[in-house]
């Protein structure tokens, strides 16, 4: 419809009723270019129009705008098209496992290396869902900060594997942003993470640096402040910053003033000698 009213803007009214069908359909179609490819409109008859079309070399796009082709351009100019925007893929923390590597329930099982190479396909990550190489993903960060082969419950290995569980709900959240459940695990692993790395600071900040650096974790302090800040909230800290260092400093006329007070009636009550006791004048 809205190009049927162009055409006919563009052309004389008996030119209009005059045309044909397949006419009026070939007038919509370059129009179509001057919408689209931001191309000069047409002027004149539609014999002129014919030879603007031709030298602009505009002919050769004509299959793109055939009925049968249902072309995007088309669909665009009618307003009915959608424009479909492919998301970023972000990379993956998983991305870095090798696919030949074995599931953590078949590692240690000396039978697999026997076993046909479809059963080795399917008992390696390559047929591996995501929560199998979180499991292999896990172990592989509380390799690097484990004290002892046996070590698997200290802190260090807690917060490794708080770590890769923290990646891969970052990375869930990202691609479905409005899973709230998603991100509500996500802010108390991180909350969790962040005690025992307080606590790890505290204790052995050698440990402490050592787990930061081989998991790639980077320490921030917690802010001052967990409010936001807003003008409000700031002139009214101003103001009571003001009223308390006022009060402060009358306190300290008063307790000055109190001292001197004291010191003055001290030196009052002090008994004078008697001249009588120190004996006659001779």
């Amino acid at each position: 419809m809205a190009l049927g009213r162009l055409a006919k803007a563009v052309l004389q009214p008996k030119e209009w009723t005059v045309m044909s069908v397949f006419q009026r359909s070939q007038m919509c179609r370059n129009l179509c270019f001057t919408v689209v490819l931001g191309t000069r409109p047409f002027n004149g008859s539609l014999g002129s129009m014919a030879e603007q079309v031709q030298s602009r070399n505009l002919c050769n796009h004509s299959i793109l705008l055939q009925p049968g082709n249902h072309s995007i351009l088309l669909q665009q100019v009618r307003n009915y098209a959608r424009i479909t925007r492919r998301k970023q893929e972000t990379p993956s923390h998983l991305d870095d496992l090798p696919p030949t590597m074995l599931k953590k329930d078949y590692e240690n099982v000396p039978l697999v290396e026997k076993t046909d190479d479809v059963v080795k396909r399917l008992l390696s990550l390559e047929m591996a869902s995501n929560k199998e190489k979180l499991r292999v993903k896990m172990e592989q960060l509380a390799d690097k900060v484990r004290r002892s082969p046996v070590d698997c419950g200290s802190f260090e290995v807690q917060i490794a594997r708080l770590t890769a569980k923290i990646r891969n709900l970052q990375e869930h959240s990202q691609n479905h942003p409005k899973d709230k459940v998603n991100k509500r695990n996500m802010l108390m692993a991180i909350d969790r993470r962040k005690k025992l790395l307080k606590y790890l600071r505290c204790t052995r900040y050698d440990i402490f640096e050592n787990v930061c650096k081989q998991l790639g974790i980077q320490y921030t302090f917690p802010p001052e402040y967990y409010r936001r800040v807003t003008r409000r909230w700031l002139a009214k800290k101003a103001l009571c910053i003001k009223i308390y260092n006022e009060v402060r400093k009358r306190r300290a006329a008063e307790r000055q003033k109190q001292n001197n007070l004291t010191s003055s009636s001290i030196t009052k009550l002090e008994v004078p000698t008697d001249p009588k006791k120190e004996g006659t004048p001779v």
